[in-house]
């Protein structure tokens, strides 16, 4: 099936995001017996139900006439990324400033391929973190995930 550029719907449907206040963190077209647009949005406090409606509901006539899959059907989601989405943008990673964060490596680092820190800061090549004690460097290109650590009580 052919899909315009993600990058095409992003642009059609940021005005309605930045009108109610809603960061759109990422948009995926899967593909296959039943095709899906889905919307990953966040929002200060936290996305809930009504909020992935409300958001729905307000750019279901957008996609319409933006026509994304060239009048194919599809189903349309949106959702919360979920607490342990992977740090993927500048935003992501400042958001998690100062948090615990877990970091899973390609390859081991002083025999661990697992590691759970304080991230400190990050650059374009470069995640920086704190565990007991101890500053770690760790390229991007080694990391193969980091996410937010989920504590439970």
């Amino acid at each position: 099936m052919k899909v315009k550029p993600i990058e095409e719907i992003q642009n059609a449907l940021q005005p309605i995001a930045d009108e109610l206040s809603i960061e759109i963190v990422e948009i995926e077209f899967k593909q296959g017996r039943e095709p899906a647009l889905t919307v990953y949005i966040d929002i200060e406090g936290g996305v809930d139900l009504n909020t992935c409606e409300k958001f729905h509901n307000a750019i279901d006539p957008v996609l319409d006439e933006v026509d994304p899959t060239f009048g194919a059907p599809y189903t349309l989601n949106v959702s919360s990324p979920g607490l342990d989405r992977p740090l993927k943008t500048d935003r992501d990673y400042k958001k998690c400033i100062g948090e615990k964060v877990e970091v899973k490596l390609y390859a081991p680092l002083k025999g661990k391929k697992f590691i759970e820190a304080v991230l400190k800061g990050h650059d374009e090549t470069c995640v920086y973190l704190e565990d007991k004690g101890e500053e770690l460097k760790l390229e991007k290109a080694k990391i193969a995930k980091i996410c937010r650590a989920i504590e439970f009580d």
